[in-house]
């Protein structure tokens, strides 16, 4: 600290640079950061003989002076206390209101939602929208769009490989000897099989047809035999077909093409499991028949071959039947191609027998493929 400042006196000059640097630094020790720095305060010189203060402006006094730092700045003090919150500013202005899409069971009513909104019938997949500034909602349209054509039938899978032969099993015990059965009686011919010795498949039925079946078990009920019409069948009489193509007529001796049915897109409820096997073909018909004023089913149940009136479009099953024997030993003169049965798939299709590899597939009810009538007797 400087004890006697009487000296300031004398020079006016170093007085007004002393009195500055006490207001505003203040006086202290030298500072031990750097000097001539507002942090590190300035360095001034007091001559010990003429009391003149000096600022050389450097680190160190000439000899013979005093070493004075003025305006050192000192420690930091505490932080002040926190001041009080500023009032809340005002609330902006409400925005525009966005449009809306609604949704619901129903169509939307005029009290509903606003000018500009949209709305979605959830059942029936309708959208309507934006409503009307009057507040009524415009006519709806439909989000689904139309049934898409039908594909064309796939090819044929690849015939998969024959599975090994199992081990031959042990041979079982001797049953007993069961009661006697009741004595056949006595037939005679060649075509004589079990109880049914009038025909056998490949011969000549009583429509002019082509045996293709025979129930030598007994399990179908009021089935002894199936007969095939002959080859050319469709050329032979005049076939209502409602209008429907394909039908060749002349003396060609080819199965005619038509559709299945007049009507392609009703379901008759021939689609079950129950109308698909032997013995179902002639109900099958006779139902559709109500039905259709032309194709396949027509044909079938007008065809009088033999004069027999009791023709129809074979079921699934009969048709497998059909192909099946006939093809073992090739007869029936039938097209490498589909053929109708009498059993649906669905409202607009219904099954087909491939005479080609022998598969089944529902197709639809307006394509055109060949037809063949069969009786059971």
């Amino acid at each position: 600290m400087i004890k006697n400042l009487s000296f300031v006196s004398r020079n006016k000059s170093s007085v007004f640079l002393l009195v500055f640097a006490l207001i505003v630094g203040g006086v202290g020790a030298q500072a031990t950061v750097r000097i001539n720095t507002a942090s590190g305060g300035y360095l001034v010189c007091v001559n010990s003989k003429t009391k003149v203060v000096t600022h050389p402006g450097t680190s160190t006094c000439p000899k013979g002076n005093k070493k004075l730092v003025l305006g050192a700045q000192g420690v930091a003090g505490a932080n002040g206390l926190t001041g009080a919150a500023g009032l809340p500013g005002k609330d902006g202005a409400a925005g525009k209101d966005g449009k809306t899409l609604w949704n619901g069971v129903k169509d939307p009513e005029s009290t509903w939602g606003a000018p500009g909104d949209m709305f979605i019938n959830s059942v029936t997949k309708t959208l309507f929208g934006p409503k009307n500034l009057d507040g009524s909602w415009p006519a709806g349209v439909s989000m689904v769009g139309p049934q898409g054509a039908q594909g064309p039938i796939g090819l044929p899978g690849l015939n998969g490989s024959s599975g090994g032969s199992g081990p031959a099993g042990a041979t079982g015990a001797t049953g007993a000897t069961g009661a006697s059965g009741v004595a056949a009686p006595i037939v005679t011919g060649a075509n004589c099989i079990g109880t049914k010795c009038t025909y056998k498949i490949g011969d000549t039925g009583p429509g002019g047809g082509i045996i293709f079946f025979v129930d030598y078990n007994d399990i179908y009920t009021g089935v002894n035999y199936l007969e095939a019409a002959p080859v050319g069948w469709g050329n032979a009489i005049t076939v209502n077909q409602g209008g429907l193509t394909g039908e060749t007529t002349g003396s060609a001796t080819v199965d005619p093409l038509m559709k299945w049915c007049s009507d392609t897109t009703t379901l008759l409820n021939l689609n079950l499991w129950t109308h698909s096997g032997v013995g179902k073909g002639a109900t099958n018909t006779s139902t559709a028949d109500t039905a259709c004023a032309g194709g396949a089913i027509q044909a079938a149940a007008d065809y009088a071959g033999g004069s027999n009136t009791d023709w129809f479009l074979p079921s699934i099953g009969e048709a497998m039947l059909m192909y099946t024997n006939m093809r073992q030993i090739g007869v029936g003169g039938f097209v490498a191609d589909y053929y109708w049965s009498s059993s649906e798939n669905v409202a607009t299709n219904a099954w087909i027998q491939s005479f080609v590899f022998g598969y089944q597939n529902g197709n639809g009810k307006d394509a055109t493929y060949y037809v063949r009538p069969v009786r059971a007797f």
